[in-house]
């Protein structure tokens, strides 16, 4: 980000911190990139060298949280060049990273900062069982560096029909469930005997093995095991490795999560929803509704709600939440799943996913009601520089400049 950083303070908005009530006719003041005071106008002093925003009539979010995304490597509008995000010549990838694909650049980081997103863990795609580890970032900046939250913050890996498809088209395994298991199963238990050399050898060094490396932290619960899976048999399988290896579970997408809620439940096993506005384009998918993420957040599940753009692009991350929303969904635990909940998924809850006094100044101006879809972003924020601005007259949104 650019340094230094601005102070400022925006006052007179609707402010909804998602941890705590709303505050009517708020003050939100940022020092050094992050909150430094927030309330009730009468009840927060704005420092005379500050830059003060008129928000009056606005509501002032916390950035969005996108915990599924494809974001440069899996670029839109660059055809074979810019796909970077499977590779499929072997079906095990634990030592490939996201952040060596990523082209900041790409106009998806652009669309993100319009729609108020701010944070999003890019992960590789799902043609292997196991694809790689995944990068948790905010969504401006020059270079990918500088825009890191965590890293790793996860491995990818998936089960059904996408690895199955692509290795079995090759000839090779993994070419049905079983053997996508079988992939799993092989290479944690190679991850456990390196993990046991390393022990046994104290101090003296070990020849590396990048992939056993990176799945020790896993087993080691330092990082989540992303696990791609819709059907809710392969959840079952998620939830089975799982317990053998003893590793922190996320099901990413989860289309089928709904039917076994309890399951998950009891589990504590959060669930990644979406991509929700896709056609039924493939068996896995067939039993898609917006209706499960209200029926899993009641159930007591943990729920986010993603757009795996650019599956969904991801200036739409807010219509899926209005869909949920209108389908049973409670609305805060809607604003929840798109703010806290992927935070804390991506263990960067310190940081992000609400507004609280020593937070990252990662804001969104929306000109009404967020799940109101007429409404729109007009600033968004963040580390307290304002990087994207509507301009009401023109009808034009601007990032600024990278």
């Amino acid at each position: 980000m650019p340094s230094p950083r601005p102070s400022l303070a925006i006052v007179g908005a609707r402010v909804v911190p998602v941890e705590g009530e709303v505050i009517e006719d708020g003050t939100v003041v940022v020092r050094e990139g992050r909150i430094a005071a927030l309330g009730p106008r009468e009840q927060v002093d704005v420092p005379e060298d500050v830059e003060v925003v008129d928000a009056a009539g606005s509501w002032l979010l916390p950035g969005l949280v996108d915990a599924h995304v494809h974001l440069g490597v899996w670029e839109e509008g660059e055809g074979w060049a810019g796909l970077d995000g499977n590779e499929t010549t072997d079906p095990v990838m634990a030592a490939a990273r996201a952040i060596d694909a990523i082209n900041p650049r790409e106009q998806g980081f652009d669309d993100a900062l319009g729609a108020g997103v701010t944070t999003v863990n890019v992960n590789p795609g799902s043609a292997n069982p196991i694809g790689g580890q995944a990068v948790a970032l905010k969504t401006y900046g020059r270079y990918v560096d500088e825009m890191v939250l965590r890293n790793p913050s996860g491995i990818k890996a998936a089960l059904g029909e996408n690895p199955k498809r692509v290795y079995g088209e090759q000839k090779k395994t993994p070419a049905t469930r079983l053997g996508v298991a079988l992939v799993m199963r092989k290479a944690f238990a190679a991850a456990r005997s390196y993990q046991a050399k390393v022990a046994a050898a104290g101090d003296t060094p070990v020849d590396a093995d990048l992939v056993s490396e990176a799945l020790v932290k896993v087993l080691e619960r330092e990082i989540p095991w992303r696990q791609h899976c819709h059907r809710a048999d392969d959840i079952a399988t998620a939830i089975r490795l799982a317990e053998e290896f003893g590793y922190r579970l996320v099901l990413d997408h989860g289309t089928e999560a709904y039917l076994v809620a309890d399951l998950v439940a009891e589990r504590d096993i959060p669930v990644l929803y979406g991509p929700m506005i896709v056609s039924r384009s493939k068996v896995e998918v067939r039993h898609r509704s917006p209706k499960a993420p209200g029926i899993l957040d009641r159930a007591g599940v943990q729920v986010s709600i993603i757009t795996d753009h650019p599956v969904v692009p991801i200036d739409h991350l807010i219509t899926q939440v209005a869909l949920a929303v209108r389908e049973g969904m409670d609305r805060d635990a809607a604003l929840r799943a798109v703010t806290v909940n992927p935070a804390r998924v991506l263990g960067v809850e310190d940081r992000v996913g609400s507004l609280v006094v020593g937070k990252d100044a990662d804001l969104a101006l929306w000109s009404g009601d967020w799940l109101d879809l007429q409404s729109r972003v007009l600033r968004t924020w963040i580390d307290g520089v304002e990087v994207y601005a509507y301009d009401r007259e023109s009808g034009t949104g601007t990032v600024r400049p990278r």
